[in-house]
């Protein structure tokens, strides 16, 4: 067995880090897709019904762990499944539905900045003048390529409401991301994970059967939505937060913000490729600002580690 050293421990870390959040990124589009076509409540229940099941298939016989919980620990854990699961998932689905790919990728620009000022107020955590750089570089990138978006069609209410819901959405996912720090190290991301998506299916299937026109109505769905479905319950619903909560609990919850600069930019590139949303060159130094800020938070955190 090689030896890990400490750099190779940051270097992987760094690699989870942003690997999830381009996983998680994939919800803007693929939410857009799904919600046209599926009932919202309904879809949310089908995707922690294919991420529950991978999971168990992992991870479990770890469930007679969770009888050494704590009070904390499953306090904790019923947050990220009210804010991460629920919360976040129905207000991106309900969100994407009226608003623009493009649109509800730049909303969240202001994860960063939302969670970095959460784990300074609520967690303590130290800020210096290097991650307030790091972060003014992530926020702004994606802010220059909001600006740059255009006139793009549908710019009325309907949008506005999708863009408040989607920012809704950020603030939900701060929280799950905070949440997860205050889990004991006994419980394992596969776990959490897999708990608080078995805590999700009951509450969206209640979900779906009071609000959803026609609750579990998937026969309508084309092989594109079906696609997208799978995608969504496997990539961004099982592997992403395995990976998110098993790097958050390594890492300072301000690096980990500087790293959710990388979603906003995952789903607007997927936006381009997926939903064939227009792509501008102002784009490009957005990209830029937003990247530059990932790498200084990441030179922060090897200074300070080192």
């Amino acid at each position: 067995m090689p030896v890990v050293t400490p750099g190779r421990t940051r270097s992987l870390l760094h690699v989870e880090l942003f690997t999830a959040m381009a996983l998680f990124g994939s919800t803007t589009p693929l939410s857009r897709i799904i919600a046209g076509d599926l009932p919202v409540f309904s879809a949310a229940l089908l995707r922690m019904v294919l991420a529950s099941s991978v999971l168990l298939c992992v991870a479990g016989r770890d469930l007679g762990r969770l009888a050494a919980a704590r009070r904390r620990d499953w306090l904790a854990i019923l947050g990220i499944t009210g804010f991460g699961m629920v919360g976040f998932t129905a207000t991106m689905l309900f969100g994407m539905r009226l608003t623009t790919g493009v649109v509800g990728a730049t909303v969240m620009s202001a994860t960063p900045a939302v969670t970095a000022l959460a784990a300074v107020l609520f967690l303590g955590e130290r800020f210096n003048r290097r991650k307030g750089w790091a972060l003014a570089l992530a926020v702004s990138g994606t802010v220059v390529i909001n600006l740059g978006r255009g006139g793009q069609a549908g710019d009325g209410e309907a949008v506005v409401l999708g863009a408040l819901l989607v920012a809704l959405a950020v603030c939900f996912e701060a929280a799950y991301t905070l949440l997860s720090k205050l889990v004991a190290e006994g419980l394992s991301s596969l776990l959490i994970t897999l708990t608080a998506s078995l805590l999700a299916i009951p509450c969206f299937a209640v979900l779906a059967l009071v609000f959803d026109p026609v609750p579990f109505a998937y026969g309508g769905a084309t092989a594109r939505v079906w696609l997208a479905v799978v995608f969504w319950g496997l990539a961004a619903g099982a592997l992403a937060p395995v990976l998110w909560y098993r790097a958050v609990r390594r890492a300072p919850a301000v690096l980990a913000a500087g790293f959710m600069a990388v979603m906003p930019l995952s789903g607007l590139v997927l936006s381009y490729v997926v939903l064939g949303e227009p792509c501008r060159l102002v784009h490009l130094p957005g990209f830029g600002l937003a990247f530059a800020g990932v790498v200084l938070m990441i030179r922060e955190h090897a200074g300070a580690a080192a």
